[in-house]
């Protein structure tokens, strides 16, 4: 059953700042019209672990009441502004990995790379993202050991140590929106707890970091060290733990050359061996779909999962989230109930690109690896109109059914917990920067045997097993789509890897906005800083290629 931990959300955050887009004015906003004064909220001890429990919210949900209203940023569409939501829009519609049908503002602009520094749904995720580590640099700001002797906790030693581990946890949640800040758009505005709460206002607006995207990566990886030996080893489900940390780190060496144009791959195997080898975390070989199901958070699967966002049909409602993954993913003759749903917003499918990555898949979507959860029934492959739902194949990875065959609890509210991090990810961080490091064919025992484990679970036998020189880098990436698609992952690695402006390195249907693929600009390769924070700060230097 799902535990209540991000229910908990506290009825007062002092995070404000005015922001414009294209939507309208941006305001982030008091989380209740009983707003308390900040003394107030800080002097009860139970309000603590609900201003945290509010931070892991911010991933989940768009505001204070579900699925709408009271919003944490107004002048948006709640759907559209949910941060899982926005983080999907960028990293999947703009890869192989999937297209969308509707016609809603500029969302064909990112199917065809051809966005421009004023796009409303670039800057709902900046503004997400921005919100995001505003919200945790206030928590910290208020939770230091001057706060709490202040407030007369000073001599409570158990409190403190259990503030002191929710301060652990803001941080990594800080570095996390750090992290997708970096990769999403370069050198973000540069804000931590000790800029007080007058940043981002009047005059004292937010410098970018002086040492560029570099400077960041550098920030954000010295903060996960020094939380990787003070937060908890194990934690309550859905909360950040070791693991958590360290498979953050290893996706942040693993692009580095990316964000600083220095490869640290030895530094990305240092944090996978943790992961693999000290955080007690183990495949789940049972069955691929059960980890995208409405009951995901089963204590079978939590040592697969090692950072879900928490979703829940009655007690975390949103229009984004998994709710929009598995409602857009419905339409034609497919039935919604067959998939724990009421809706069907006939929305997004898959490039025959991400298809065909799966060995001897059938007209019908059928392989033998059974991560090709595909629906062929009335669908094309090839996608002539990307407004037609049966354009392309429909994917049905992610599902509100339980793996006992009942429905979540609610038709229209996913329950299904969205996976951020899993352990067969960091399996294939081992093993791309084992090759990385040794040349393609070159890969090591273990990172042999940690391919083929995840191998074995998609076919329920060896017959998917591979040898040492089958690995090379172009291997792990397609086994990277097989594993990941539609858990946010493409975009990253498809730059990583150089395929994803670049036609004469790899293309896909309607990338560059031509049915068979075209060459886009490389600056496509990092999104713009949007065009109302230039205008709202003119201290912001706009990333390469795009006006402000």
């Amino acid at each position: 059953m799902k535990n209540r931990f991000i229910k908990n959300i506290v009825l007062f955050l002092a995070v404000s700042a005015t922001l414009t887009s294209c939507f309208k004015d941006l305001d982030t906003q008091p989380i209740d019209n009983n707003v308390q004064a900040i003394d107030k909220v800080y002097k009860d001890k139970a309000n603590y672990k609900k201003v945290l429990a509010k931070l892991y919210a911010g991933l989940a949900v768009s505001g204070q009441q579900g699925p709408s209203g009271k919003p944490d940023i107004s002048g948006q569409d709640e759907g559209y502004g949910q941060y899982i939501r926005g983080y999907f829009y960028l990293q999947e519609y703009t890869t192989d990995e999937a297209v969308i049908g509707w016609n809603d503002g500029t969302l064909q602009d990112l199917h065809a790379q051809r966005w421009t520094a004023s796009d409303g749904f670039i800057q709902t995720s900046y503004y997400r993202i921005m919100h995001q580590i505003a919200a945790c640099n206030e928590f910290l700001r208020e939770t230091t050991d001057e706060k709490l002797a202040s407030r007369g906790f000073g001599a409570d030693t158990e409190f403190k140590k259990e503030v002191a581990n929710y301060r652990t946890e803001a941080r990594f949640l800080r570095a996390l929106s750090t992290w997708h800040g970096i990769d999403l758009f370069g050198n973000i505005p540069f804000v931590t707890e000790k800029g007080g709460v007058g940043v981002g206002l009047g005059d004292n607006m937010p410098k970018q970091h002086r040492q560029g995207r570099a400077g960041l990566f550098s920030y954000a990886t010295n903060e996960l060290r020094a939380i990787e030996n003070e937060i908890p080893a194990t934690n309550e489900y859905g909360r950040a733990d070791k693991a958590a940390v360290w498979t953050l780190l290893a996706k942040l060496y693993l692009n580095s050359e990316v964000y600083t144009g220095t490869a640290k791959y030895d530094s990305t195997l240092i944090y996978a061996n943790k992961v693999i080898d000290n955080s007690g975390r183990t495949l789940y070989t049972k069955s691929y779909p059960e980890l995208f199901m409405a009951d995901n958070d089963r204590a079978a699967l939590r040592s697969e999962i090692i950072f879900p966002v928490r979703y829940d049909g009655h007690l975390i409602k949103t229009f984004g989230g998994t709710s929009f993954i598995i409602n857009a993913a419905i339409g034609g003759d497919m039935k919604p109930n067959d998939y724990g749903m009421k809706g069907n917003w006939s929305g997004h499918r898959a490039t025959k690109a991400l298809v065909n990555k799966f060995e001897n898949i059938n007209a019908d979507g059928v392989s033998p690896d059974k991560r090709a959860l595909f629906f062929a029934k009335g669908q094309k492959l090839e996608i002539n109109d990307l407004g037609k739902f049966n354009d392309g194949f429909a994917v049905v990875k992610f599902t509100n059914k339980n793996s006992d065959g009942t429905n979540g609890k609610d038709l229209e509210f996913a329950d299904t917990d969205f996976p951020m991090f899993r352990l067969s990810d960091v399996y294939l961080m081992y093993a791309e920067a084992k090759v990385r490091l040794s040349g393609d064919g070159a890969i090591d025992a273990k990172g042999l045997g940690l391919i083929n484990q995840i191998r074995e679970r998609a076919y329920g036998d060896k017959s998917g097993d591979v040898t040492a020189a089958q690995i090379t880098k172009n291997f792990i990436l397609n086994e990277r789509a097989r594993e990941l698609y539609w858990e946010g992952h493409r975009r990253t690695d498809l730059i990583r890897f150089g395929r994803f402006t670049d036609a004469s390195e790899y293309t896909w249907p309607w990338k560059g906005g031509v049915k068979d693929g075209a060459s886009v600009a490389s600056y496509f390769s990092i999104f713009p800083i949007p065009s109302s924070d230039i205008a709202a700060n003119p201290s912001l230097i706009q990333n390469p290629g795009y006006s402000k």
